[in-house]
């Protein structure tokens, strides 16, 4: 398999449904101090097994982000990339040697790529890994590399310790009308959107003046579930990207913040972020009191409702837990999401290609006692 790789600015990154894959998630990176890099791809199709004629050609890009783990060391960290995707079989001989064809592109002290893979997961569909229809999860780390591995050269590709982006998600079909996308939903969904517009709901597009009130309220829903609570500046980046990225007419990515409440009292938060045909609940918070207005369920119908307006074609909700099970912590969100009425949809999470397999090791072991190495 040849691949071949060209540098290019992360600005001309293609229009993608990929939101992390897309010149405006390099500027939010960017502006949080984190490097990026963007390389075209091309590759034979009848190498990835698209179609036998030996003169077609596929091209496509990748986003690189360059983490920096102290000691002169990085890491290659490519979110919900690649979206070039071969058959099955060519899976990891694709991965294996892209990994290569980078290895001098990057830092000499970049010690892996890792690869969050936005591709379904090879075991999502088979049989043997659902009850009942319900997904049960991919089977042990040796059993994934094997298979992952089938056909490479060095059988190189490790499945990473932590997933970071979600792994599991629910996507909405908004091809649909608005009453048919009603009709896919629980009937409880349905009846609490409704309650919220009775008990007087309002939903309005929020600015960079409402930052403040947004992560007010995303402080509650961290201490309330238990979740990591990320700096004012992560979301700050996401504005400061966006008027950047505005004055470049070639660039389609945008996003909205939204905002949900009762007389003048904003009870949710969220943003929502276009990109190609495919719009992403992102960022989502709500308040610890009144939670009888049901005012996230509003504030999510009108953002469905906007996302098909804005001509997008799915909505992701952006994580869930991987089947209903009351013991996972994700299991109130997957409830909440599930509600709406979209498909799961099980991603292959983080894959790791060593490049310096000794400092790999080294990090490796680190991360395994530590929290893990979380990137949003």
């Amino acid at each position: 398999m040849d691949i071949q790789i060209d540098r290019k600015s992360t600005r001309n990154l293609y229009e993608t449904p990929l939101l992390h894959q897309t010149s405006f998630w390099s500027e939010v990176k960017n502006t949080q101090g984190i490097e990026s890099k963007a390389f075209d791809i091309k590759v034979r199709a009848s190498d990835i097994g698209r179609e036998k004629d030996q003169a077609t050609y596929l091209v496509d890009d990748v986003l690189i982000l360059l983490m920096d783990i102290g000691r002169q060391a990085s890491i290659g960290y490519i979110p919900y990339g690649p979206a070039l995707m071969p058959d099955e079989d060519q899976q990891g001989r694709f991965l294996e040697e892209l990994s290569e064809s980078l290895r001098t592109q990057l830092p000499s002290g970049c010690i892996m790529l890792r690869y969050d893979l936005p591709w379904e997961s090879l075991w999502a569909k088979e049989e043997d890994f659902t009850d009942e229809g319900e997904w049960m999860g991919p089977p042990q780390t040796p059993l994934q590399e094997l298979r992952l591995n089938y056909g490479t050269n060095s059988r190189n590709l490790r499945k990473a310790y932590t997933d970071i982006l979600p792994t599991d998600t629910a996507i909405i079909d908004l091809k649909r009308s608005e009453e048919e996308l009603r009709m896919a939903m629980k009937p409880k969904t349905r009846y609490n959107i409704a309650l919220a517009y009775r008990k007087g709901v309002w939903i309005r597009e929020g600015s960079y003046a409402d930052l403040p009130l947004f992560y007010e309220l995303y402080q509650q829903t961290s201490v309330r579930n238990g979740i990591y609570l990320h700096d004012i500046s992560n979301f700050d980046a996401m504005f400061r990207a966006g008027a950047i990225i505005s004055e470049n007419a070639d660039i389609h990515t945008d996003f909205k913040l939204l905002i949900a409440g009762i007389d003048d009292m904003p009870l949710a938060a969220m943003f929502l972020v276009f990109s190609g045909s495919s719009a992403t609940y992102l960022y989502g918070a709500s308040s610890s009191s009144n939670r009888n207005s049901m005012a996230t369920y509003a504030l999510q119908w009108e953002a469905i409702r906007m996302a098909r307006g804005h001509g997008c074609t799915q909505y992701d909700l952006f994580g869930t837990a991987p089947k209903p099970d009351p013991s996972h912590p994700l299991y109130g969100l997957y409830r909440f999401k599930m509600g709406f009425g979209g498909e799961q949809f099980h991603r292959m999470g983080c894959w790791d290609f060593p490049l310096k397999p000794d400092e790999y090791s080294r990090f490796v072991n680190t991360e395994m006692v530590s929290q893990g190495y979380h990137i949003r």
